[in-house]
């Protein structure tokens, strides 16, 4: 038994480290005609670790998952009462990710993923917390209600994920198209749902007739981007980086800026979502790349390899200056830094001199490390959240 609870621990904790730091942003929204203005920004989740996927269970409320003791549960944030939280999920042998309110019901729906790998789309009621699966058999990554009965989802398969309508009342699934993006989203004042496909090298923004099994390509994504939303007036909102771009039917739906966010707090803006009458409009901005390199310093000088290495991406490379490489991925640096860590007691890095640019991070670093002092600069390159690449300057 002790075996089996060290190896869910584990599992919790590489779960936990694979996960980009995230934060979801809320604003008032101001639509007049062609006119879109955002004001009154606040963070809603202020949290350590995962907060992701928000969604609006009425105009004054939101939906999102976030991290809490080391598990992912859904938060129900009121914008009027206080802007009160309600945790309203704790599955300790799992976590739930991506909510949604089920029409007609005090209800709403999430991904659940259990520590055994099992993932399936559960319905939970919001005073009691009770669930039920919603889809056997069908690994859900993401969904969207299209009315009580029939939802639209993303099924993992292979290595992508195709588009399927399920339908609850007759428990059949039609696979509409392989190969899609994890954006579903309500059209408004239609009978139909958007989607991203995949299909090509060029992806594209696609509506769909869920009963029918029509579709129609509505425009081509902004570059690779896959998280928008629609507002009530048409518009199509997409996150572009530090910035939000739009695309307006009236002008051909061509994409153009609509603010660009100075603030180092807003880095890679992504899961977009407007509420039903266009006045509030909240989306999920990476951790800023300051605040990630310093939690990698903060590892580094407490010698705790797991979240020294959490900080980093999968395929992180490392160089001397200017383009000498010393390594590349994290069982590399695992292999590089545990030992140093382990015979190194009394090191330390103390940060002299910090510059943000963009993505990169250029840290001056006094060192010390059995018995001697030496000066470096690292150039930290951070990519979805993590350090991509460092350049050291010895």
């Amino acid at each position: 038994m002790k075996k089996i609870l060290t190896l869910l621990s584990l599992m919790i904790a590489a779960a936990l480290y694979s996960q980009t730091d995230t934060e979801v942003y809320l604003f008032d929204l101001d639509i007049e005609g062609d006119k879109v203005e955002l004001s009154n920004p606040k963070n809603i989740s202020n949290n350590q670790g995962y907060d992701n996927q928000p969604s609006f269970f009425d105009k004054d409320k939101v939906l999102f998952a976030a991290t809490r003791e080391e598990q992912t549960d859904v938060l129900l944030f009121d914008i009027v009462n206080g802007s009160a939280k309600t945790w309203l999920t704790d599955t300790p042998t799992g976590g739930e990710y991506s909510p949604l309110k089920i029409p007609g019901k005090n209800a709403f729906s999430a991904i659940r993923l259990d520590l055994d790998g099992l993932q399936r789309l559960y319905e939970y009621d919001v005073k009691t917390g009770a669930s039920k699966v919603l889809l056997e058999g069908l690994k859900v990554g993401y969904h969207v209600w299209f009315n009580k009965h029939i939802i639209v989802c993303t099924v993992l398969k292979e290595n992508r994920m195709d588009l399927v309508v399920s339908n609850l009342k007759d428990n059949t699934n039609y696979t509409v198209q392989k190969n899609v993006g994890r954006s579903l989203h309500k059209i408004p004042d239609t009978e139909t749902i958007s989607y991203i496909s995949k299909e090509s090298g060029h992806w594209a923004i696609k509506s769909l007739d869920p009963i029918s099994g029509s579709t129609f390509k509505i425009i081509d994504t902004y570059g690779k981007t896959e998280d928008m939303c629609w507002l009530p007036n048409g518009s199509i909102l997409a996150g572009a980086g530090k910035a939000l771009v739009y695309a307006q039917p009236e002008n051909g739906l061509e994409w153009k800026q609509l603010t660009y966010f100075p603030h180092e707090e807003i880095h890679s803006i992504s899961r977009i979502v407007a509420n039903t009458d266009g006045t509030r409009l909240a989306f999920v901005s990476e951790i800023s790349p300051r605040t990630i390199v310093q939690k990698q310093l903060d590892a580094y000088n407490a010698k705790d390899i797991d979240r020294f290495l959490a900080t980093f991406s999968d395929d992180i490379e490392l160089f001397d200056y200017p383009s000498k490489s010393v390594g590349k991925g994290k069982a590399k640096m695992r292999e590089m830094y545990q030992g140093f860590f382990a015979k190194t007691p009394d090191l330390n890095c103390e940060l002299k001199n910090r510059i943000v640019l963009g993505n990169k991070v250029i840290d001056e670093e006094y060192i010390t490390a059995n018995g001697s002092n030496f000066s470096a600069v690292a150039i930290y390159e951070v990519k979805n959240g993590k350090i991509a690449k460092v350049t050291f300057i010895r």
